[in-house]
């Protein structure tokens, strides 16, 4: 039971931490946190930072940034909705061509940083702004309603109500996500080449492992499933606004530094930022419910995350004897 703690110890904290913070939150209200309602409004909106942290998450482990994220996600969700509300494109074509055009902007950033050698966290700021801008200009500011959507089996797919539980689909969704993320990170040699190149680039290339590939491909990764993240949220509001995504870069990132992905590469898990997601997503709600105001928000956040990360900083320089 010790060596398996050991072997899984950040894991092991996380999940401790979102349990005693549950716990907390079902003492100071206890009339939200044994109410199904609540769950099932967690599970409608924190898949969304979920996807964005489980793609995030490989790119850290790579040793690599993605800011512009919340930028791609809104574009790709803009370019939905004006096919489909403008131009009249079939939802199912619409949505198509708007996670080809995440992937593709990731594809963008992957080969400013890969190919041309500016760093990622540099070249994603610029791409942040200049996605942000072109949809801005194209949208000229304005939403773009899609209620006609509402009732389509494609709304249903991925963000109805399923079972007698009604739970959201973009649940099961967010699950998808991780199950398979988390197999390709442990049981696929692609995994293996993230992990490698994010612990040592150098060593990586002597090995065989082709590292411009793998970073190309996990920035890619990164850009279409921040287009599905902002599909997902567009769909559940039936409406896209320019200012979409705006709210999730603090929260992605939280998410996985207290999910245990090491800052400086080649070390984090799929489960860890599974959980960090989850419990960095209850907090406002838990707050809010207990009766506190909204500014101890940013307050929880920035001491969860502090704990945290100093808990796994003492942990990597922590030995165990024998």
């Amino acid at each position: 039971m010790i060596g398996f703690f050991i072997r899984y110890r950040r894991q092991a904290l996380v999940t401790l931490a979102l349990a005693g913070l549950w716990g907390i939150f079902a003492l100071a209200a206890p009339t939200a946190f044994t109410n199904a309602r609540i769950y099932r409004s967690f599970m409608s909106t924190i898949p969304v930072t979920l996807i964005l942290t489980l793609g995030m998450t490989l790119l850290v482990i790579l040793g690599e940034m993605d800011l512009s994220f919340p930028s791609v996600s809104a574009a790709a969700a803009f370019v939905f909705a004006f096919l489909h509300a403008k131009i009249g494109c079939p939802p199912a074509a619409a949505m198509a061509l708007a996670l080809a055009s995440g992937a593709a902007m990731g594809l963008f950033n992957g080969f400013l940083v890969v190919k041309v050698g500016v760093p990622s966290i540099i070249a994603t700021i610029g791409t942040q702004f200049f996605w942000r801008g072109l949809i801005l200009l194209l949208a000229d500011g304005l939403a773009i309603a899609l209620s006609s959507i509402r009732g389509h089996w494609l709304h249903s797919l991925f963000v109805g109500r399923f079972g007698p539980w009604e739970i959201p689909a973009q649940a099961l969704w967010g699950l998808a996500v991780a199950i398979v993320l988390g197999l390709i990170l442990n049981r696929h040699p692609f995994g293996d080449a993230i992990l490698f190149v994010g612990d040592n680039r150098k060593t990586a290339e002597m090995m065989g492992i082709p590292v411009d590939r793998v970073r190309m491909t996990t920035f890619t990764l990164m850009g279409f499933l921040a287009a599905f993240a902002g599909l997902l949220a567009t769909l559940e509001l039936n409406n896209w606004w320019p200012t979409q995504g705006e709210g999730y870069m603090l929260l992605v990132f939280a998410a996985v530094f207290v999910g245990g992905t090491s800052a400086y590469g080649g070390q984090g898990t799929i489960y860890g930022s599974f959980v960090g997601a989850i419990l960095i997503g209850i907090i406002e709600a838990g707050i809010v419910s207990a009766g506190l105001v909204g500014f101890w928000t940013r307050f929880i956040h920035g001491l969860v995350i502090i704990l945290s990360v100093s808990a796994y900083a003492g942990m990597a320089r922590w030995r165990p004897h024998g």
